[in-house]
């Protein structure tokens, strides 16, 4: 027997395209990640933590007004 729930969803799907059909696979697939399994393991992460805070102590980074210019020219297809 299918739930309420399921029936709404089901309608709900059959009005997506494909691109928001993708999106919400993402969202549903990290919804079921394993909570007790990281992705990657804590010394990966510690060493990726420290190797951004290398790249910042040696000025390789963009500030926030930067990147709000950047991300204009991903609109305008320059």
């Amino acid at each position: 027997m299918i739930s309420t729930i399921d029936k709404e969803l089901n309608s709900y799907i059959k009005r997506l395209d494909v691109s928001q059909k993708k999106s919400l696979l993402s969202v549903i697939k990290s919804f079921l990640q394993p909570v007790d399994k990281p992705a990657i393991s804590i010394e990966e992460y510690n060493k990726e933590l420290e190797a951004s805070e290398s790249e910042i102590d040696r000025g390789e980074f963009y500030t926030h007004e930067q990147v709000i210019e950047m991300s204009k020219s991903w609109t305008s297809g320059k």
